[in-house]
């Protein structure tokens, strides 16, 4: 594996830790500022929406696991494929929601020489 490979794999792990911790603001480093977010069901939205989205759940309890399936690094460019298993508590802790599904992720390195996120295709769906 190349250091850029590891790289890479170590912005998801980040990602995973960030989410659990409600770590908007490392969240929000991790991305570009063009970043672009493709849900189903939602127009594609920015950095901006992902933000004033995520100060909504405030107080949710996240978990989970992402498994990295595939890297491929390109230059300046990477992507990835990943698998994520997620569950989300109601912050009052009355409900969780089980969701899991493919994304298949696009990274740039910035000149900083950190790898972010530039593009997000999340096919994440609820779990029965």
């Amino acid at each position: 594996m190349t250091n850029d490979e590891r790289a890479v794999r170590d912005v998801v792990d980040t990602w995973m830790t960030a989410s659990k911790r409600g770590d908007l603001t490392t969240l929000m480093d991790l991305m570009t500022d063009d970043m672009v977010f493709m849900v189903p069901g939602q127009e594609p939205f920015g950095k901006d929406v992902f933000r004033a989205m995520s100060q909504q759940m405030q107080g949710t309890q996240m978990d989970g696991r992402a498994d990295v399936l595939e890297v491929n690094v390109n230059g300046e460019w990477a992507w990835l494929r990943n698998y994520l298993d997620i569950s989300i508590t109601t912050p009052d802790g009355s409900r969780t929601m089980r969701h899991a599904g493919y994304t298949l992720t696009v990274l740039r390195k910035g000149s900083d020489g950190r790898w972010r996120l530039a593009r997000d295709a999340n096919l994440v769906a609820p779990k029965g």
